[in-house]
């Protein structure tokens, strides 16, 4: 009798003239390839010769070295309930606390599943959540695995958000989730007036803040700070201007303690490496004291973006900050003008849908800071060689 792996694989590779119950997924992919929605993994890395536009390390720290200090243990081991939680990740939970000015904060393993975890864990049948229409997807798994009544609306449409909040005065509770920099447009929301909305209704404000920390504010600390709002969940990430990988939510210390208990992504997940904790603790510190490297990445931003507004590309007027879409509406004008990039020596990849609504498809350009002037020049020489 064949092992339960046997039967497995021969499900997946059947004898010639067997069944194939996995066959209808090579249907949707041929279907996807003709849709010009495939997806293919790149060269990993890219090649030493390419300027990489497309990354989320704002502020050039991912080159940099992990902590080398002897007795960090490479792994945490089990979740951070049971065994896994070590010195290091409390000692960058309270960095990253007094970097924000709030009580508390809990890292997870991911940026999605800080989200998901989060959202999922404070959400309850019978509230109703108001998201906004181009939220990220883990914020999106988030509300629908909530089981609250989400309310989508217009993105960054502020009397959308008070009109659902307004029809939402009976329900258990209120929630308005957004991002403060929408990772795939640029563009930001209005803060203030999101939480003046929520104190009026009773309602809960959660910003993921992902793309802002590191970038904007006092000392790097992100959008919400720079217009003087404090959030009621905070998220952010250890992977974009941090340069490394994992998140954490920042708030109260009550907010903390619920997530420690109800959150499943962190409930039921290992902890992050002690040696990243390690790291991030470093990073903050850094990042919080990095107004050179912010200056610069303004700088190279607005250069970039002169550059390639006069090449004629359409950016999204709204876009702000190191993230520059370039709007190309089909897949295959964003798809070819990635192939032509890359012919030149740049690397910008096609960003299409589902991550981007129908006839939006785009290259997401990105600056950071560990690009020189010359770097930018020779970025803009190759997209004037590709449009052409």
């Amino acid at each position: 009798m064949p092992a339960p792996m046997d039967e497995a694989f021969q499900a997946l590779n059947p004898a010639p003239g067997g069944v194939n119950a996995l066959r209808h997924l090579q249907d949707e992919l041929s279907e996807m390839e003709r849709a010009g929605l495939l997806r293919t993994p790149p060269a990993a890395p890219a090649p030493a010769r390419m300027l990489v536009l497309c990354s989320n390390d704002y502020l050039g720290y991912a080159g940099l070295a992990l902590p080398s200090e002897v007795g960090t243990a490479s792994g945490a081991g089990a979740s951070r309930l049971v065994s896994g939680t070590h010195e290091a990740h409390l000692m960058a939970e309270r960095e990253i606390a007094a970097w924000l000015s709030v009580e508390a904060a809990l890292l997870f393993s991911s940026g999605y599943a800080a989200n998901v975890g989060t959202v999922a864990a404070l959400a309850r049948p019978g509230d109703v959540v108001v998201s906004d229409a181009l939220n990220h997807a883990s914020l999106i798994d988030g509300c629908r695995l909530s089981g609250a009544t989400v309310e989508v609306v217009g993105h960054v449409d502020v009397e959308a958000v008070e009109s659902a909040l307004v029809r939402a005065r009976g329900a258990r509770r209120r929630w308005v989730v957004t991002e403060s920099l929408f990772s795939m447009d640029g563009d930001t929301p209005d803060l203030r007036r999101l939480r003046e909305l929520c104190d009026r209704h009773d309602a809960a404000l959660i910003v993921d803040e992902a793309h802002a920390l590191g970038v904007f504010g006092p000392r790097g600390a992100g959008l919400c700070a720079e217009v003087g709002v404090r959030p009621d969940v905070l998220i952010g990430t250890l992977g974009k201007s941090l340069g490394l990988h994992g998140a954490f939510v920042a708030g109260s210390s009550t907010l903390r303690t619920y997530l420690w208990n109800r959150a499943r992504s962190f409930v039921y997940s290992t902890g992050i490496s002690p040696v990243v904790a390690l790291a991030a603790a470093e990073r903050v510190r850094r990042a919080a004291a990095d107004d050179p490297a912010r200056a610069r990445l303004a700088l190279l931003t607005r250069r970039l973006r002169s550059g390639l507004q006069a090449l004629g590309a359409e950016l999204l007027p709204a876009s702000s900050g190191p993230i520059l879409p370039w709007i190309l509406k089909s897949t295959g004008a964003a798809v070819e003008m990635s192939r032509r990039l890359a012919s030149e020596g740049v690397l910008v990849q096609a960003i299409r849908p589902p991550t981007v609504p129908a006839g939006t498809s785009r290259l997401r350009i990105v600056a950071n800071a560990s690009l020189s002037e010359s770097d930018v020049e020779r970025a803009l020489a190759g997209f004037r060689e590709a449009i052409r």
